[in-house]
């Protein structure tokens, strides 16, 4: 019996023992629940809903779904990340007079400068009492743009309620009204049949399409159709025109989806680095060449590659014809005329044809005819300086770019570039030449490596990059322009920001492969009008200008860029996104912080945002 009962009672201890367990069991998974929940209720309802607009967007048939799908991505180490009981400073919208500011080109602050050499129209940034700490409104009828390749022949006209340009370019077929929206029929003051077949005139003359002409410089460009059609042989223009009496031409541009910027020929350098660009086009663009013994000519060569083309169509060209209707005498435009000869002479450029409407020059791939022709004739002279990359708020200076040396006539001064596409992803001879310290070919190549894998790791974390949603990007820290390397097999562009001060300045490496870019203070505005990016990435952007300026400024001038659902991605350390997550909480964007490509245990994290539609209200300027 003794024994029996000794049974009895382990059995009984066992099963109090398993109960136990069980209970403990339970009673830690509910309280793990419970700390999950309580974790979850201090993350923003953004990061499971990243696309929560706070006023629905009018319909329009060609916006895109959402743009904001959730995100299955987020950070394995979302405590890092909590803003716990911090106050979020949420920003008023501004004035809706102000739906079109564009900070560093503003007309009324531009009267206070000399109008000699166009001083007036060039940037001039607001000093630090005229800053803006608002949110730049939307008019009142704002819809999301048409999608590429759409774009490019239509645009709502509650985006950019300006009508001007209609009637007074008409019969140019530069823009059309047509209901709701603008038409553009690609016509120009010179290409009254339409951009295309002004395009076709040129090819006949010079060799466009054989991939050794890639990259393009359109001065003066209107509404930038001469850019658009160029994108469909494979050609990357950059156009660009001050703001001016005909208005919103950069905007008109932008909106279309071809890549412009806000400037002028005026007394500085353009923002572009030596040798960028294969082809620059002027179309009766009314830049005064032959003044200021042809300084402006002097410019082009500098950024014109070797054996670059330029391109001159409008007075003076083919003046014999067109005289009476440019209201000018015959003396005037052949003085005209031969002023502009004369300088493309002595900058040792090659007329190739004047033919028709178009007048063509090429530079020469190297100087080592043209230093000879110097010894005699040195007006102008070849400039002392050795730094032709520079170009920020940098005077002209009245004088030849040097050409990098070498002995061989026929060698293309600074290294031949391959073909495009080739050119994309071939090591740039600036790279090969060891001209930036610290950049090699192997590091040019691991570059390329490093943004295949992030590109995989974005289209995880925002689907919509590879289904055409973002038509306009901006890179505003760009290096070696490896993300928009990158992005060249989906309808995009990609405007690649070199920051003056970044520790290497690449731009022109970024050029050598094929693609576009400026030089930005990220401290000052960009030269853009608000609302004319789909997209805006920066890799360590915030950590380079940390001790600079205040970052709450960038992000402000990063949301007047960004459309209405545009997205930003950004890449930093955790300190920094965490800053910067609770700065842009207050400016109507949506976040979320997840994981670095290389998993959860990396520092270095990605901020994705959504900013939400929202409109300017004309009855009382506020949303």
């Amino acid at each position: 019996m003794a024994k029996e009962n000794t049974g009895q009672h382990h059995q009984t201890e066992a099963r109090r023992k398993k109960l136990t367990l069980i209970l403990g069991v339970s009673g830690l998974c509910i309280l793990f629940y419970v700390l999950g929940a309580w974790q979850n209720n201090n993350l923003p309802a953004s990061y499971s809903k990243m696309g929560c607009q706070t006023q629905s967007n009018p319909s329009s048939s060609t916006s895109s779904s959402s743009s904001s799908e959730s995100l299955d991505s987020k950070s394995h180490n979302q405590d890092e990340f909590k803003v716990i009981n911090q106050t979020i400073k949420y920003f008023e919208p501004c004035d809706l007079s102000l739906s079109e500011y564009t900070p560093c080109e503003d007309r009324q602050r531009g009267r206070r400068f000399d109008r000699n050499m166009m001083k007036y129209r060039e940037r001039h940034c607001p000093s630090k009492d005229e800053l803006l700490y608002c949110l730049i409104p939307p008019p009142p009828n704002y819809k999301i743009p048409f999608k590429w390749p759409q774009s490019r022949d239509y645009a709502w006209y509650g985006n950019i309620p300006h009508k001007e340009l209609s009637v007074e370019k008409a019969v140019q077929n530069w823009i059309q009204v047509e209901g709701d929206r603008f038409r553009f029929p690609g016509g120009g003051t010179m290409f009254p049949r339409g951009a295309d077949a002004y395009i076709d005139d040129i090819a006949r003359l010079i060799p466009l399409t054989n991939g050794g002409i890639r990259t393009a410089i359109d001065t003066g460009c209107g509404v930038a159709s001469f850019g658009a059609y160029l994108l469909k042989r494979d050609i990357m223009a950059v156009s660009f025109a001050p703001r001016d009496t005909h208005e919103a031409q950069v905007q008109f541009a932008l909106e279309r989806g071809v890549p412009a910027i806000i400037g002028i020929m005026g007394s500085r350098r353009l923002p572009y680095p030596a040798r960028a660009f294969d082809l620059a086009h002027c179309s009766r663009c009314l830049i005064p060449w032959f003044k200021n013994d042809g300084l402006y000519l002097m410019e082009v060569d500098r950024v014109l590659r070797p054996g670059g083309y330029w391109i001159l169509s409008g007075p003076p060209i083919n003046w014999k014809q067109y005289w009476r209707g440019w209201e000018r005498t015959e003396e005037d435009l052949k003085k005209e005329q031969d002023s502009i000869e004369d300088v493309a002479k002595s900058l040792c450029w090659k007329k190739v044809i004047e033919k028709g409407d178009l007048s063509i020059w090429q530079k020469p791939i190297n100087h080592i005819e043209c230093k000879k022709l110097k010894q005699n004739n040195k007006s102008p002279p070849i400039c002392s300086s050795d730094n032709a990359d520079s170009a920020w708020y940098k005077d002209l200076e009245p004088c030849v770019t040097p050409l990098p040396n070498t002995n061989n006539p026929e060698e293309s001064a600074g290294g031949a570039l391959e073909d495009w596409p080739d050119r994309a992803f071939a090591v740039p001879p600036r790279i090969l030449r060891e001209t930036i310290q610290d950049i090699n070919t192997e590091k040019f190549r691991e570059d390329n490596e490093v943004w295949k894998e992030r590109i995989a790791h974005y289209k995880k974390i925002v689907p919509e990059l590879s289904r055409g949603r973002f038509r306009n990007i901006m890179d505003m820290n760009a290096y070696l322009g490896g993300f928009a390397a990158s992005m060249l097999k989906y309808p995009s562009w990609v405007m690649n920001v070199v920051p003056v001060d970044a520790e290497k300045q690449t731009l022109g490496v970024i050029y050598e492969r094929g693609l576009i870019g400026t030089y930005q203070d990220w401290c000052e505005g960009f030269s853009t009008y608000p609302r004319t990016y789909d997209m805006i990435h920066a890799g360590g952007l915030f950590t380079l200008y940390k001790n600079k300026c205040d970052l709450t400024l960038i992000l402000l001038e990063m949301d007047r860029i960004l459309r209405p659902e545009g997205t930003v991605v950004l890449r930093d350390n955790v300190e920094m996104l965490t800053k910067v997550e609770k700065i842009v909480r207050g400016m109507k964007w949506n976040t979320q912080i997840v994981d670095h490509e290389k998993g959860p245990y990396n520092h270095e994290k990605i901020l994705v945002a959504v900013k939400t539609y929202w409109t300017g209200e004309p009855s009382n300027n506020k949303n």
